[in-house]
């Protein structure tokens, strides 16, 4: 299959969900994604659900509503449909129990009788002797009385695929070409003792069938590449036709490890609960081993279709920076029109029971979002900013409450009282004029002590909107209300 870029370029995410997408995924999906879209080829998402003990199918629909919730749109697969499905591999067992027999037809495979107990015996043989581990191939050849003691034993055989001699040799993007000795590639299980495949049957399989055209997948499966180009020998494609292969570098943590759930990896699903937008998470994920060419860090999605090149992808490890993706995330929100940071900010308020969701309250939420919109770098801070607005029953934060008993706190919100009181007209400015005149240049504090008073009992807490405008929005009558209850503190 051709490495040019065109129309004909074919890629596939292929997960198999056993829990929720993590990082490391959604990134492959990503690289896939933006060059399908790039070159103007095709995306198409395959779920390999063979593990039937660890894939469900609540794990299925998360990933396929987590690619939707990215924006990672696909052109074949599960929802869209196409040419060549099925596109979950449950519902492709018939397809490769085909091809396993057509390969044992074929004296590509042959059936292996070897225990559990007596391959773990070679494995333990072979270290003995510091050996390479694998297969020694003892079944490759058996005689038909060997294999008559064994079926009279109610052995039930693997599918094993016979890698000859040599070696294999293949050009990867990023890689360059990567040469494996088949002496540490031994002859390799397509299907398990139940009838069931395993990974290297289907997804080559699959890729072949499916008309893939490029793998672009993570550098832990560079190894299997050569069972996998061994099935296309097996299947009867030429060289030319084999997909290319582009192995993309590791994720690592801060700890120089592998991004895992022990140093950092958290799923998809949290960070859009903490309220990370979808393209933060996918312009972060983008810059992990990769680079539109310059020291810019925020990258559309439209710019990542128009400059994502698998060229441009790094063969180095690419380390994961929480602090790197909030900054993102931040700029992303600031970037919001107000309408949207609305709609973005509405299912956080509701969820926590901020807002019942009326118009009155809505209205009310977009007038205060211009406030916090450049204070915030996750939606899930836009409750607790905002919440001083709509409680029915307010009190200071209990961590607050000593900020405002001492007595310079008491003379600050008495003054308070006595200048605000009078004002006729109720706005930011006013408020603002106010209180300035009275706090700073006539009692001489300084503005983090005059202010910080008065805003811990107004909002209830040390950090809140801006000040000013916070009490406008919050009205004469409840600003009085709650200085005046701060004062009976």
């Amino acid at each position: 299959m051709s490495t040019t870029p065109g129309k004909n370029v074919k890629v596939r995410f292929a997960p198999s969900p056993t829990g929720d997408l993590h990082v490391g995924n959604i990134r492959t999906a990503l690289f896939d994604w933006a060059y399908a879209r790039h070159t103007g080829g095709t995306f198409l998402f395959r779920i390999e659900d063979t593990d039937t003990t660890r894939v469900t199918d609540e794990y299925i629909q998360a990933a396929i509503e987590t690619l939707k919730w990215l924006g990672l749109n696909w052109d074949e697969g599960p929802e869209v449909g196409g040419d060549n499905g099925p596109y979950l591999q449950s519902q492709r067992l018939g397809i490769y129990a085909e091809w396993a027999q057509k390969f044992l037809d074929q004296k590509d495979a042959y059936h292996c009788y070897c225990s559990a107990e007596e391959l773990e015996a070679v494995r333990e043989a072979q270290r003995a002797a510091n050996v390479a581990p694998g297969y020694n191939g003892h079944c490759r050849d058996l005689t038909t009385e060997q294999i008559t003691s064994y079926k009279g034993e109610g052995r039930l055989p693997v599918v094993r695929m016979r890698m000859p001699d040599g070696g294999t040799t293949f050009n990867d993007l990023i890689r360059g070409d990567v040469s494996f000795d088949h002496k540490f590639v031994p002859d390799f299980v397509l299907v398990r003792g139940d009838g069931s495949p395993l990974y290297t049957l289907a997804v080559a399989v699959d890729d072949v069938l499916m008309k893939v055209t490029h793998v672009l997948r993570g550098e832990d499966l560079l190894s299997s590449t050569p069972r996998q180009i061994r099935v296309y020998q097996a299947m009867g494609l030429a060289i030319q036709d084999y997909p290319v292969f582009a192995h993309l570098p590791f994720v690592m943590g801060q700890d120089n490890a592998k991004l895992s759930k022990r140093n950092g990896e958290v799923s998809i699903a949290w960070y859009r609960d903490k309220g990370f937008l979808p393209e933060a998470i996918c312009n972060y994920l983008a810059l992990l081993g990769w680079s539109p060419g310059d020291d810019r860090e925020n990258v559309t999605m439209k710019e990542l279709t128009e400059l994502f090149t698998v060229e441009k992808v790094h063969s180095s490890p690419a380390r994961f920076d929480m602090k790197k993706l909030e900054a993102i995330n931040g700029d992303k929100i600031r970037a919001l029109t107000i309408d949207e940071f609305l709609d973005w900010s509405l299912p956080f308020l509701t969820k926590a029971g901020v807002i019942t969701g009326t118009a009155d309250e809505i209205a009310l939420v977009k007038l205060a979002l211009p406030l916090i919109q450049e204070r915030i770098i996750m939606l899930s801070e836009v409750p607790a900013m905002l919440k001083f607005l709509f409680v029915k029953e307010f009190a200071v934060e209990t961590d607050s409450v000593a900020k405002i008993t001492d007595d310079a706190s008491k003379a600050v919100l008495k003054r308070s009282i006595q200048e605000l009181e009078p004002l006729t007209t109720w706005t930011h400015e006013s408020i603002e004029v106010a209180l300035r005149s009275s706090l700073i240049e006539d009692m001489g504090l300084k503005p983090r002590i005059a202010f910080g008073a008065v805003r811990i009992a107004t909002t209830g807490s040390t950090i809140s909107p801006p000040l000013f405008e916070s009490m406008e929005l919050l009205g004469k009558q409840a600003s009085l209300a709650r200085i005046r209850a701060g004062l009976e503190l």
